[in-house]
């Protein structure tokens, strides 16, 4: 039997703020468990709902030391799923009212975290083959690996992979502190192993440090070595290329099921939709108080309003597309500027667009199957989840080719009756504009290809059973 350890900052259901806990928390019960025992180890935050705390049991404690420092860590069990999960205990590191907070105070944390998960291994008396960790905040647990721990028996086989959900979180801070923090000597903090741009740096401890090092689609692993897309890193992705590779992310076709789900007024699939689809659109556009009309061209997006997801193209071509007969849905929150600009249009516009300007789960799968189409004009995005939810409802993405993106959507080919979505390559507002304008003609004037199109894209198969696959290869390539 395999032993693998997933180890990151956040998981589904226990607590989430972004896709990370969807693949923490998704991927795990996808392997063969005739050769795989995985298990995911998780802090143990204050915040996490009392409905979860309290079917976790208490394992044991430890004290640690954290350089100078002696440290308490308990350790607590809970199964969900069929998978195992641990969870790390430490009241003074995990308060507060979210995961992550300052990042001077998430450095220390997470270096405690990493040291932790380490350290409790021979306790709780789980030895596994390879420790798959997760961003920054798990970036130092290879490190931790390959300095203090791998003197021990215990700990001399085992391998480490690190991925890469965003290369632009990094978890840097000055040299001074992380060495006062993590007890590393000086000789981990040079331009080759922690230390970039003068500061320490947790994601590229890991990445220099892990035996093996993945990203969340093959585009990405690509572009990450570019300048454009490399976040300052791009000379250590092109130096660890021979280790890097990118495996597309899944999601829960269980959870995310039109013919299943309970959050949806009307359930549909891959053979009903043409009937009742629309139930879900008409009950949409009721309860946002928008033009009630079977015929319009339903928008949606949802999504953290950042510039990364290429809302400044929305705001720049936003009053022109309004112009069209359209009608957008709005689900997300984020930076001020653009809460504020969907609150404005939607003022401006009210037949037309819905600003909802908050996040709630049951909402997000009414949109995805209410709407005909999802844009989602990303300026870079190493996987997503949002245009693999949209596939899975039968509305048709509409996205720019770049990360997983491209590697997922692939462009409408008229002449060949092809493709699942519509695309367009270049970072440019009016191409945007020409892509919406191409969909609503195919929607309003080709209705059957229409649906077409909605029959391949409801065939797609972005399951993570596949991306588990692709995991076990490279799981079985490190143990051997």
């Amino acid at each position: 039997m395999k032993k693998i350890l997933f180890a990151a900052s956040e998981g589904v259901p226990f607590i989430k703020t972004g896709g990370l806990a969807d693949v923490v928390g998704s991927l795990p019960k996808c392997f063969n468990k005739d050769e795989y025992d995985v298990r995911v180890i998780l802090p143990k935050y204050i915040c996490i709902s009392d409905e979860w705390k309290e079917k976790m049991s208490y394992m044991t404690h430890f004290y640690m030391d954290l350089a100078w420092r002696s440290q308490y860590v308990g350790i607590l069990e809970a199964e969900y799923d069929g998978v195992k999960y641990y969870f790390i205990d430490n009241e003074f590191y995990f308060a507060g009212p979210r995961p992550y907070g300052n990042i001077y105070e998430d450095i220390e944390k997470f270096a405690f975290f990493s040291k932790a998960v380490l350290s409790a291994l021979p306790i709780i008396g789980f030895q596994p083959d390879v420790i798959h960790c997760h961003d920054w905040q798990t970036g130092l647990i290879p490190v931790f690996l390959k300095a203090d721990f791998h003197e021990n028996e215990f700990f001399r086989n085992m391998k480490s992979i690190m991925t890469i959900h965003n290369l632009k979180f990094q978890g840097a801070w000055d040299i001074r502190t992380v060495r006062d923090i993590t007890g590393l000597p000086a000789y981990y903090f040079t331009s080759d192993k922690l230390e970039a741009y003068g500061d320490a740096n947790y994601l590229k401890g890991g990445i220099v440090y892990a035996d093996a090092v993945t990203t969340v689609s093959n585009t990405y692993a690509e572009e990450i070595k570019t300048p454009f897309y490399g976040e300052r890193l791009e000379g250590l992705m092109q130096a660890r290329a021979n280790a890097l590779t990118g495996i597309v992310n899944g999601i829960d076709y269980d959870v995310f099921n039109p013919a299943t789900d309970p959050a949806i007024p009307a359930k549909y699939d891959a053979r009903t939709f043409r009937k009742e689809k629309i139930k879900n659109k008409r009950a949409l556009q009721k309860k946002l108080g928008l033009e009630q009309d079977d015929k319009k061209f339903m928008i949606g997006i949802i999504s953290r309003l950042t510039d990364q997801k290429g809302f400044d193209l929305i705001a720049y071509m936003m009053d022109e597309m309004c112009q069209l007969d359209v009608q957008f849905v709005v689900l997300g929150t984020g930076e001020e500027r653009y809460e504020n600009m969907f609150r404005h249009f939607a003022w401006k516009y009210k037949d037309k667009v819905s600003a909802n300007i908050y996040y709630n789960e049951d909402m997000s799968h009414q949109v995805y199957a209410a709407c005909d189409a999802f844009l989602m004009p990303s300026l870079f995005e190493p996987c997503g989840l949002s245009q693999l939810m949209s596939l899975r409802y039968g509305t048709i993405p509409i996205v720019r080719e770049t990360g997983g993106l491209k590697d997922t959507v692939e462009p409408y080919n008229e002449y060949e009756n092809t493709g699942t979505g519509f695309s367009f390559a270049n970072y440019n507002a009016h191409e945007m504009l020409r892509t919406v304008q191409y969909a609503m003609d195919v929607f309003y004037n080709r209705k059957r290809e229409w649906n077409k199109l909605v029959d391949r894209a409801m065939a797609a198969d972005f399951s993570w059973t596949v991306s588990a696959k692709e995991y076990e290869k490279l799981y079985d390539g490190l143990i051997l």
